[in-house]
């Protein structure tokens, strides 16, 4: 479903992603982690094709993100960590917007509409103003924008940023009930959310991928480490000399 070769990115000279390559198959929900600056947006935004590689590849449901970056974009639904809204609509009249934007048939809107307003648990705000909500609500509006056309990737940077904690149980379960129909990227800094939600962990520093691994595999190869905070925090100690040389 995805496929990256070598991807590198420079900004003015300074190297955010070095000879990044990864492949990540369909229904998988793949865990991204890193530190403030690692890359993880970077590399994000290469993918929806928002952001040019300086030199690699990038393959999207058989699409170059290149030479078919509409196409891509169909096949991908992206919540940045700063949702996209126009705080002067309405919930549901963003959500027509939305589902206008990415090519939804009209015919099909108002069902696609009804099924993420029920999905992401938003119906009881649909007729408000997106100014008037809290951080959680608006949270939750740019995941239903993102799904709203029914992607077959899904690409998630901190999606339960400002959530509490029954939001972020919401937002948890329904992306889990995603597995299967759709690959999911999930970024976050949150790891026991990771070992909640992903399959898979990549795990990036300093633009460079040190670990790739099935989740489950990861955890037992640490010495008997049982979380993922703990395995995260020795990888970096143990790699910091080697990756920033």
């Amino acid at each position: 479903m995805i496929s990256t070769k070598k991807v590198t990115k420079y900004f003015s000279g300074f190297q955010a992603l070095k000879d990044v390559s990864f492949e990540i198959n369909k229904g998988e929900i793949v865990g991204f982690l890193g530190q403030n600056g690692a890359g993880k947006t970077t590399l994000m935004r290469i993918l929806t094709s928002y952001l040019p590689a300086t030199s690699g590849e990038v393959i999207i449901g058989g699409d170059d993100v290149v030479e078919n970056s509409l196409a891509v974009r169909r096949k991908i639904g992206y919540l940045p960590e700063t949702p996209p809204l126009y705080s002067n609509m309405s919930v549901k009249d963003y959500l027509k917007f939305a589902a206008q934007m990415k090519d939804v048939p009209g015919k099909q809107q108002h069902k696609q509409i009804d099924r993420v307003l029920e999905e992401c648990n938003i119906g009881d705000v649909k007729n408000k103003t997106i100014d008037n909500l809290s951080k959680g609500y608006r949270q939750r509006v740019g995941i239903a924008q993102a799904i709203i056309n029914e992607p077959e990737v899904l690409i998630l940077d901190e999606p339960t940023s400002g959530l509490d904690p029954v939001q972020n149980l919401q937002v948890r379960k329904l992306i889990k009930s995603l597995r299967h129909e759709r690959t999911v990227i999930l970024s976050t800094h949150i790891l026991p959310e990771i070992e909640q939600i992903a399959q898979r962990v990549l795990i990036i520093k300093s633009g460079q991928i040190i670990v790739d691994e099935s989740l489950d595999l990861l955890l037992k190869s640490q010495n008997g480490e049982s979380t993922l905070e703990e395995v995260f925090i020795r990888l970096h100690s143990n790699t910091a000399e080697s990756i920033d040389e």
